[in-house]
């Protein structure tokens, strides 16, 4: 049962990546310099072509794939610390499937879930990290807490760009790495 959480994991980094290059794809107006990734599922550089379908449906299914794999994290157990970072990470695995949903059309509330997916899924790598290094995962533990700052350098940096695609790429392809990551090392473990 485990086992299908780590592959669940595994594969919504699979399928968010994907969404989003084949939207992009689809999207001849896209730049990353000028556009926000969001805007392929709604109608800012969504040409029609399906573009927004494929984006927004990609963004719901690879939610509900990380949602079991964030249930899947909280019901292995470990420390107290990462499991309330899986608790985290399951919020905001329900924020990403939000965005899908809540697209740029529904108004301010598609930047609450749009945040709250960058800054829970960050937040979680610092609980699940500083849990792992408790749990003697010294190695796995600090590479996860690095990994919740470098969730964070990108916005940190947001004036730099003209776009918000591109803070929101390094942001995102953060958190998927490592949730690919942890998928595996789990699929190992067991």
């Amino acid at each position: 049962m485990m086992m299908v959480a780590w592959v669940c994991g595994i594969l919504a980094s699979v399928v968010v990546l994907s969404s989003v290059l084949t939207a992009i794809s689809r999207s001849p107006s896209f730049s990353w310099t000028a556009n926000a990734l969001s805007d392929l599922g709604g109608s800012g550089a969504a040409s029609g072509n399906g573009a927004a379908s494929i984006f927004n449906s990609g963004l719901i299914i690879g939610g509900v794939l990380m949602i079991i794999f964030a249930a899947g994290r909280f019901v292995a157990g470990g420390k107290a610390l990462e499991r309330v970072g899986a608790i985290l990470l399951f919020l905001g695995a329900i924020a990403l499937a939000c965005i899908g949903v809540f697209t740029e059309s529904a108004g301010d509330i598609h930047m609450y879930v749009a945040g709250a997916f960058f800054g829970i899924s960050a937040l979680s790598f610092f609980l699940i990290g500083g849990g792992l290094i408790l749990a003697g995962s010294k190695k796995f533990g600090l590479l996860t807490v690095l990994m919740g700052f470098l969730v964070g350098i990108p916005w940190a940096l947001v004036s730099v760009y003209n776009g918000w695609a591109i803070p929101e790429t390094l942001s995102a392809g953060v958190i998927f790495i490592w949730v690919v990551f942890e998928g595996i090392r789990l699929c190992i473990s067991k």
